[in-house]
């Protein structure tokens, strides 16, 4: 007997599964949950002008729709220092829902956006964004196939006064610093007098009451940890009146500029929070230490550290061929890492400035410095030195990255490396290092003749460059080449 055919189950329909968000998607998820989770009442845009500078606007949080990070805000860039024409003005700020964190010193709940700018008619990124310069920098890398990664950790310093004074007319100049801690107030009758003034050059690694400013910046920490920078150490530095560094751990050449741009804003803004005021230029006073931000750079390849090796420190023949690129065109360099009057004022001999054209194992008076601190070849990475805080972050970072590896593609030699304290050299060794410029001019002037490493990738451009050497001649190098200053008077007056 034939058994009967079991009846076939319905097929069942199988669900379409639910497509995968991309990433942007889901940072912008995260930036608007993270407004919502703090009652976030209002919406900040920043983004970077061509000297290095936050600039901002803000609007109701509840105008902050998730398209807004498609289609961007506009804005009148030729009221942007170094930007537009006003017949070309209009621009497009567009924010990177990556970046979102609760600002922290707005009285209204704050939701702060860092923004990169776009063209509104091409939808292009603007060539003189120096976000963009950074992105593209990073583009750059992945095209190169030389790694997949830079990490940057920069060290910046940076003094804390009590108050400052200055003016200049055609009739005088002038400016005046005070802190509680310089050394110049040791001997003041205004008021109780404590001591523990750290002296000049003296200041390095004293505990309290001698470091006055602990809990500042460990204020200014605890503020840059909630806003997801991760720090490491902090401590007063070697200069009296208030000088010191807090460092951060390294990390992606974009986020490593994002994250310093945030760190300077959370210095100035704790400072003044305790009245007083936060500096990073390079040298604000005579006869002490400078401010410098020595910068700790590596490639890797996914997990695998690329500078490491068994060369001279430890170093591979990448790592040896990318410091052979940031000697070479460190004269140009330096227009981008030292870019103002003031930063060759503090690379100067006797003042722990690198102002020596070369490269040494733990040796700090070289320019480039190979920390020696662990075997581990995952910290091995070189530290380019001559950088100081007034920089354009995005731009100094993105040079150093294409001046490395334009060492890396053209094997540049970096010569031997000068394991001895080159301020002792004698005159006629001396005369065989290559020395960092003595002025902002002379830095422009190699920029204009040594730049196609920056051209490559189309990471820098011709209008920027142009237009950077242009700014800095004219409202910097000419405007202070015209006034008097106030020591001429001291040394003219009475010709």
């Amino acid at each position: 007997m034939a058994k009967a055919k079991a009846k076939a189950k319905p097929k069942s329909k199988s669900k379409a599964k639910p497509k995968a968000k991309s990433a942007k998607a889901s940072a912008i998820d995260n930036a608007l949950a993270l407004a919502r989770q703090n009652d976030a009442q209002m919406v900040d845009f920043k983004f970077v002008d061509l000297p290095g500078t936050w600039q901002h606007f803000t609007m109701p949080i509840a105008d902050l729709e998730p398209d807004l990070f498609e289609d961007g805000l506009g804005f009148d860039g030729s009221s942007i220092r170094g930007w537009q024409e006003i017949n070309e003005s209009d621009m497009l700020v567009v924010p990177d829902p990556t970046t979102a964190v609760m600002d922290p010193f707005t009285q209204a709940p704050t939701l702060s956006l860092v923004c990169s700018v776009e063209d509104p008619i091409t939808r292009l990124p603007y060539a003189r964004d120096p976000r963009g310069v950074a992105q593209r920098a990073q583009a750059y890398l992945l095209h190169t196939q030389l790694a997949d990664t830079a990490f940057f950790g920069p060290e910046a310093e940076f003094f804390i006064f009590d108050n400052i004074r200055f003016d200049q007319q055609a009739h005088l100049g002038f400016y005046e610093i005070d802190s509680v801690e310089g050394r110049w107030n040791s001997g003041s009758a205004d008021g109780p007098n404590l001591g523990y003034k750290p002296d000049y050059k003296g200041g390095y690694f004293p505990v309290p009451p001698t470091d006055s400013l602990q809990d500042i910046r460990t204020e200014m920490v605890q503020t840059m940890l909630d806003c997801g920078i991760d720090t490491e150490i902090h401590h007063h530095e070697v200069g009296t009146a208030g000088q010191g560094e807090i460092d951060i751990r390294f990390c992606p050449l974009l986020i490593c500029g994002d994250r310093m741009m945030l760190y300077k804003y959370i210095v100035k803004n704790v400072a003044r929070r305790h009245g007083k005021t936060a500096t990073f230029m390079p040298k604000p006073l005579f006869e002490d230490n400078g401010t410098g931000m020595h910068t700790h750079q590596s490639l890797w390849q996914g997990d695998t550290p690329l500078f490491a090796g068994s060369g001279y420190a430890g170093l591979s023949q990448m790592a040896l061929h990318y410091i052979g690129g940031l000697l070479h065109h460190a004269p140009a360099l330096l227009a981008f890492t030292n870019p103002t009057t003031n930063s060759y004022k503090r690379l100067v001999p006797g003042y722990e400035a690198p102002v020596n054209l070369a490269y040494s194992q733990r040796n700090r008076s070289a320019s480039v410095r190979i920390p020696m601190y662990s075997p581990s070849p995952k910290s091995k990475r070189v530290e380019f030195r001559c950088p100081d805080p007034s920089c354009n972050i995005y731009l100094a970072l993105s040079a150093m990255l294409m001046a490395g590896l334009d060492g890396i593609e053209r094997q540049l030699d970096p010569g031997e490396p000068l394991d001895k304290n080159l301020y002792d050299l004698s005159a006629e060794e001396r005369a065989g290092v290559p020395q960092t410029a003595g002025s902002l001019e002379a830095s422009l002037d190699h920029l204009e003749q040594d730049r196609d490493f920056l051209l490559q990738g189309d990471v820098f451009s011709d209008d920027l460059i142009d237009a950077w050497i242009d700014y800095k001649r004219t409202e910097e190098v000419d405007a202070l080449r015209l006034r008097p200053h106030p020591y001429e008077f001291a040394l003219y007056y009475d010709v």
